[in-house]
């Protein structure tokens, strides 16, 4: 086999790198290691940036999000019973959509579908090879047959645990790591949101998030231990819990029911330098990973595809390489700002096992400052919504 650009995984930043690439002639073929439905019944965020709603439109598969998506104006932060708004309508002028990930991968198979875009699942064994060189080649294993794809460029879009990432060798490859001691234990339950915008919430007790996939299906969050066993977390147990990180006027709200998704998910920030070698480019988490906390994960990998298909049309329609040569330089210059951000929220808004009484004054400092400072709130208005491309 042989195609133009070979991407190593069938999320949603390989599909919609695959989609921009096919509305410009360019051809492609990805690789999934799972199936389709497993891959639809992973359960991820919901926030979508300006700049990946803009993607959307481009690649031509926003009809959907635009007639069912959730426009958010804001945000609402608490701390103990006290809570105030981040207007991002009146402080920049722009907003941020709720779409869940599952639907934009949802629609970008469908997409792939009606275009007759290769996709093969349940490969296994994937090795990119010659990456180095101008004529590198990805080999795999499907059905038990040993299969070859030559090609002009690999894109691996396969995530953290992925084989793009390890094909750098490890005297090019830079990894910056922070773990963070503690995790979040998710509740998918089928009820209506406690509030219209987001509540990100700071209490003694720990950081919660009351979020929403829409009006009838809720996303909630509280912190938790690394070592904890979601089956001991009852849903009374974790109700309770996450009425009491609450304020009393969001609280009194909440409407509970039975869990329909329960996990528990570390948080990390993490970034690999470069994010190229040779012919083979690393798009989202197989480069790098946030925390949760400023609902960047999906976004950043969506500005990675951005730059990576600016650079491969510039290629291909005008032989010019200045894209795909500046792509790692100007992929890490704004991944390192959304990891700032990440790491920032997650400092402002979480309870850590070490901090003292004066880390614990400057923290509120910190969530005052925010709240009745307006240059604050512009800052991290434009943060949440996404920077610029």
């Amino acid at each position: 086999m042989r195609t133009q650009v070979v991407i190593v995984g069938g999320g949603p930043s390989g599909l919609l790198l695959g989609q921009l690439l096919h509305r410009k002639g360019i051809e492609t073929i990805i690789l999934e290691r799972k199936t389709r439905d497993y891959v639809l019944g992973r359960i991820r965020a919901g926030i979508l940036e300006t700049g990946l709603v803009d993607m959307m439109r481009e690649a031509g598969v926003s009809d959907r999000m635009d007639k069912e998506c959730f426009i958010h104006h804001g945000t609402c932060i608490s701390y103990e019973n006290e809570m105030f708004d981040i207007n991002f309508q009146e402080l920049i002028g722009q907003n941020v959509i709720v779409y869940g990930q599952t639907e934009v991968t949802r629609d970008l198979y469908d997409a792939r579908d009606a275009c007759g875009g290769r996709t093969l699942f349940e490969v296994e064994d994937v090795e990119i090879r010659d990456a180095e060189t101008d004529s590198p080649h990805v080999t795999f294993t499907i059905d038990g047959s040993a299969k070859r794809i030559d090609c002009d460029f690999v894109a691996g879009c396969d995530g953290f645990h992925g084989v793009s990432r390890k094909t750098i060798p490890d005297t090019v490859r830079k990894d910056y790591e922070k773990v963070f001691p503690f995790g979040w234990l998710g509740v998918l339950s089928e009820t209506p949101p406690v509030h219209d915008e987001l509540v990100y919430a700071n209490s003694a007790r720990g950081f919660a998030l009351c979020s929403m996939r829409n009006e009838h299906l809720s996303r909630y969050y509280v912190q938790c231990d690394l070592d904890d066993d979601v089956f001991e977390w009852s849903d009374d147990r974790f109700w309770d819990e996450l009425k009491r990180r609450l304020p009393e006027s969001v609280a009194d709200k909440l409407v509970t029911g039975p869990s329909i998704e329960k996990s528990i998910a570390p948080l990390r920030s993490f970034v690999c330098e470069p994010m190229r070698w040779g012919r083979l480019f690393l798009c989202g988490d197989a480069a790098h990973i946030v925390p949760p906390t400023g609902a960047k994960g999906l976004n950043t990998a969506a500005s990675d595809v951005h730059y990576l298909f600016e650079g491969l049309v510039q290629y291909y329609q005008d032989n010019d390489t200045n894209g795909i040569d500046r792509y790692s330089e100007r992929a890490l210059a704004r991944i390192w700002k959304a990891e700032r951000f990440s790491w920032a929220t997650t400092n402002m808004l979480h309870r850590f096992p070490d901090q003292s009484e004066f880390d614990l004054k400057m923290q509120r400092a910190e969530i005052e400052s925010l709240h009745y400072n307006e240059t604050a709130q512009k800052w991290f208005a434009q943060n949440y919504v996404g920077l610029p491309y």
